[in-house]
């Protein structure tokens, strides 16, 4: 699934951690990295901070609730 204008980095990763399957972040190589990581969420970070937003990002969740929360997550950003 691809999120478009993160803007609102905490709140993402409030959704994130409250999912129950393994949500990964697609790098634009093809590389899979464990958004439940805290590196991989510093390195997140950094991009927001450097750019003030993150235009697009794909996501692959594990679990179909996790799905459902990620949606709900842009229908109220």
């Amino acid at each position: 699934m691809k999120l478009h204008n993160v803007t609102d980095i905490d709140k993402f990763f409030k959704v994130v951690d409250s999912c129950e399957g393994k949500v990964e972040l697609v790098t634009g190589q093809g590389d899979r990295l464990n958004l439940k990581s805290t590196l991989t969420q510093y390195v997140a970070l950094a991009k927001v901070f450097s750019d003030g937003k993150i235009p697009e990002m794909e996501l692959v969740c594990y679990e179909k609730s996790d799905v459902t929360k990620f949606m709900e997550y842009m229908l109220n950003a």
